[in-house]
């Protein structure tokens, strides 16, 4: 399917290195899923499905494989996004209830408005409280999985560039450390570049791009898998869709007139 050798520095063979995100079509592009205790930075533009892929990978986890999942939510409210998703048949708020699932509204108190929420970040911000928040988080349901929805909005509290690379790099290892699969994502606004802020993509394992084009009178939606550390990927930008049913990638089409 894909260009190169299996990477030796990873076995391809050994699958309990590897994380299925159960995503169709996706894992197929990368020797068989994620691999296990990793961060990868998930970007695009507006309307690119960054958050839905995530919490995809999220739900799977939940509903496909028993691996417990975290969402930090920093610029959506947890009620928006339990609300966003259900149009895809995904009820959080019912793996919330079995503890499952938790949310950690980040959002509410950045804002300035009050939350409802069971787990609210209510220090002022700052990657040490939301450090601390997913680490008590992980040992109360042992998550496996997490998801932290968006670096763009962190990046922007802290504005330069090298301080955005500390901390980033501070929460993707500490979510590492403590034994979580995860993803984060970012917001694009030049799809030349892989990341907002030049630094993001650094500081994750991986980096997933998707891509949301006009090309003639439409939009067309397309991925690249920009870089796997110790896997070896697709080279190459596929299609993909949003259907009823989330997202299904298309590994054996390619893109090419678009770019």
């Amino acid at each position: 399917m894909f260009d190169g050798a299996v990477s030796e520095e990873i076995s391809m063979d050994d699958e309990t290195n590897r994380v299925k995100t159960g995503i169709p079509g996706f894992d197929e592009l990368c020797g068989g899923g994620l691999i296990r205790d990793r961060t990868y930075l998930i970007s695009g533009t507006s309307g690119a499905g960054k958050t839905n892929f995530s919490i995809q990978f999220i739900y799977n986890g939940i509903t496909k494989y028993g691996e417990n999942g975290i969402i930090v939510a920093t610029e959506e409210r947890p009620e928006q996004i339990r609300e966003n998703v259900l149009k895809f048949g995904w009820d959080l708020q019912a793996l919330e209830d079995e503890n499952k699932l938790v949310i950690i509204d980040a959002c509410s108190t950045k804002i300035g408005i009050p939350s409802q929420e069971k787990y609210v970040d209510v220090r002022p911000f700052d990657i040490r409280s939301m450090m601390d928040q997913i680490i008590a988080t992980q040992e109360e349901i042992n998550a496996k999985r997490a998801l932290v929805d968006s670096t763009t909005s962190v990046s922007f509290y802290l504005q330069d560039p090298a301080k955005i690379r500390i901390e980033l790099l501070k929460l993707s290892t500490t979510l590492e450390v403590i034994g979580l699969t995860s993803m984060m994502t970012c917001e694009l606004i030049d799809e030349s570049k892989p990341s907002r802020f030049g630094v993001e993509n650094f500081v994750t394992d991986g980096t997933i791009v998707l891509y949301y084009k006009r090309h003639e009178n439409v939009r067309m939606r397309s991925m690249e898998i920009y870089k796997m550390r110790g896997s070896d990927h697709s080279k190459k930008i596929h299609p993909y869709d949003i259907t009823p049913g989330g997202f299904v990638i298309h590994p054996h089409e390619e893109v090419y007139s678009m770019f």
